[in-house]
């Protein structure tokens, strides 16, 4: 067995058995494996890489040392409207921490200023009030006025221009009309747009429905520069750029999590530079070499990420890059709330075939884009070529209708890629949590 860095914490060696954990909701889905069949245990190298220094700490050096940037509170004199945003329900983002911090340097610098705090939920559902409870506890939740964008409420929307891609730009009008726009967020690997974080405030997260289609479009998807870890010449990363700079985004505060949704590095200041640094700082911890093998097992890093199937596309896009043609995919996704969206669950709705579904979604133009088409697409990619098997506790009915085969456990699931491999030796790779890794070509 190979292992990108030392034996972690989670991996127990015995006789000739190694315990994989797999994030799974809020604890975690185990399974013995013999050593002989491992290839490697890729992971980032998070735990390696933080300071010894509470959050705040971290947080508060970043604001006080912005990246290419005045200070929060410079920016905030004489600024009437202030509008920051913030990640919604689907992503870890510890508001709890950052938010205050955020706040504190707004006032610092303009204590009579309007604030505003605008939730980016993108094409999701709005956050309940509990989410926003544990979001950002109860007295920013007493004390601040928290809006919720609204991506298809036409009259909270404005026209901005059009895209490099061609697709017009709508956005927030709240956000458009403030005196100083501030985002928060979180950086990790992205399936499609290189990396989360910094610019993807703007474009999906406070951007109208139609925008969000355009960007996401099938040509875009299928660009082989719209992958993870990839920047440089990827037109979805182009598009959420210009819309970024349009919106007149002023200063960011992103942070890097371990595994355990600790900070363990901030970037505070200008919206590219300091996205660019905190980028390069993920890179240089999550990039792990490509390790092929016939079976990979990944997860969704546990909750918030894996709280539905629709998530889940996301990890599978790193067991793709390690999963010889015709291997299996395993994936532990709790799914506590379901599979995630109707146009997803509807996949195969017409046809059975993850082939056919692909070559639809494929023929359609920039202006065709459909509701999810951009996670289907991805998913069927991946269906098309590799059986994949979903270890859950959701319900079978729902695996089996995405095509998928149904685990209740992640030995159970081992069991079956065997009989589908027709064979109980086949190499075998690990991604712990999927979404943390960049997979090296």
């Amino acid at each position: 067995m190979t292992d990108t860095l030392s034996t972690p914490a989670w991996l127990e060696e015995g006789d000739d058995l190694l315990r994989i954990e797999i994030p799974y909701g809020n604890s975690s889905l185990s399974c013995d494996i013999e050593d002989s069949r491992v290839r490697g245990v890729l992971r980032a190298k998070a735990h390696g890489a933080a300071e010894n220094l509470p959050q705040e700490t971290i947080v508060g050096r970043s604001l006080a040392s912005p990246i290419a940037s005045r200070s929060l509170a410079d920016l905030a004199k004489g600024k009437r409207r202030v509008v920051i945003i913030t990640s919604d329900h689907t992503r870890p983002v510890p508001s709890g921490i950052t938010m205050p911090l955020l706040l504190a340097g707004v006032r610092r610098g303009n204590p009579d200023a309007d604030v505003s705090i605008l939730i980016a939920t993108g094409g999701h559902r709005r956050m309940t009030s509990d989410e926003l409870l544990a979001r950002f506890g109860q007295d920013i939740c007493a004390r601040e006025r928290i809006i919720v964008h609204d991506c298809e409420d036409g009259s909270d929307l404005v026209s901005a221009g059009t895209l490099p891609s061609g697709g017009e730009l709508v956005l927030n009008r709240r956000a458009m009309e403030a005196d100083l726009l501030i985002a928060e967020g979180f950086i990790e690997p992205h399936f499609f747009a290189g990396f989360s974080g910094g610019r993807k405030a703007i474009l999906p997260g406070i951007a109208g429905y139609k925008t969000v289609l355009a960007n996401h479009c099938a040509e875009f998807i299928s660009h082989d520069r719209s992958r993870t870890g990839i920047l440089d010449g990827n037109p979805i990363h182009a598009d959420m750029l210009h819309a970024s700079e349009v919106s007149g985004l002023a200063f960011i505060l992103n942070v890097v999590l371990d595994a355990k949704k600790r900070i363990i590095a901030s970037f505070a200041g200008h919206p590219n530079e300091a996205h660019l640094a905190g980028c390069a700082f993920l890179r240089s911890i999550a990039e792990v070499e490509r390790t092929p093998a016939d079976i990979a097992i990944t997860g969704n890093g546990g909750y918030p990420l894996d709280q539905n199937l629709y998530q889940s596309v996301k990890c599978m896009t790193a067991a793709e890059a390690c999963t010889n043609p015709g291997g299996v995919i395993i994936v532990a996704c709790e799914a506590r709330d379901g599979h995630g969206g109707e146009a997803f669950y509807n996949t195969f709705e017409k046809t059975r075939s993850p082939v056919e579904v692909l070559r639809g979604i494929e023929s359609r133009g920039r202006s065709e884009t459909l509701p999810d088409q951009w996670q289907i697409q991805i998913f069927v990619r991946i269906l098309s070529k590799h059986k994949v098997i979903m270890a859950t506790d959701a319900p079978s009915e729902m695996i089996r209708h995405l095509n998928m085969i149904h685990a209740r456990s992640l030995e159970e699931a081992l069991n079956v890629a065997d009989e589908i491999l027709g064979d109980t030796r086949r190499p075998i790779t690990v991604i712990p949590d999927g979404v943390s890794v960049i997979v090296s070509p």
